[in-house]
């Protein structure tokens, strides 16, 4: 049985392609993962359930024609458009190396290079378009500082730390004015 608390997202299936069960799909994985035969999981009625690709093909820059294995209609591709595409992290760190994941984040502390240790990163908020560290300072408030690149200048995994570069006035947006 395939555990839910394993899976990550990496993509969703857009609409059918032509008439042999071909589904477009957005990954934001190298197609090589795919095409070595690992899992693509689909949850079908609450239940995890993994496919394989017969066939991938680049259809744009991060855009996929994926042809499933016994998905062989239109019909049948049809049920899944839509539906979130996810594979277990164990296959994917193995796959791709050592990788970390937004909750394997949590706890770390965070450092600016400019105003120094900020706090405890708390989560990842993934509920806007612009995902957002939301940092535990040692008073006790929330800070939120844009999960970009450009932002972050090491994870150091061993010591536990994100070190950042922000913009002046960014770490102070959000506290109260005495």
């Amino acid at each position: 049985m395939i555990d839910k608390d394993n899976l990550i997202e990496i993509g969703k299936f857009q609409k059918t392609h032509a008439l042999k069960g071909e589904l477009n799909a957005v990954l934001d994985i190298p197609e090589e993962y795919v095409e070595d035969g690992n899992p693509l999981v689909i949850e079908t009625d609450g239940i995890p359930v993994p496919y394989y690709a017969e066939s991938i093909r680049q259809k744009g820059a991060t855009s996929f024609l994926i042809k499933l294995e016994g998905v062989d209609s239109v019909d049948d591709a049809s049920e899944l458009v839509n539906s979130p595409i996810s594979v277990p992290k164990d296959v994917l760190r193995e796959y791709i190396g050592e990788m970390m994941f937004d909750e394997d984040l949590e706890g770390f502390n965070v450092i600016d290079g400019n105003f120094g240790e900020i706090g405890e990163l708390e989560y990842i908020d993934s509920a806007t378009e612009n995902e957002l560290m939301v940092v535990r300072t040692s008073s006790g408030d929330e800070i939120y500082i844009p999960l970009v690149e450009d932002f972050i200048v090491e994870i150091d995994d061993k010591k536990r730390e994100i070190h950042t570069s922000l913009p002046e006035g960014l770490i102070t947006l959000n506290s109260k004015e005495e």
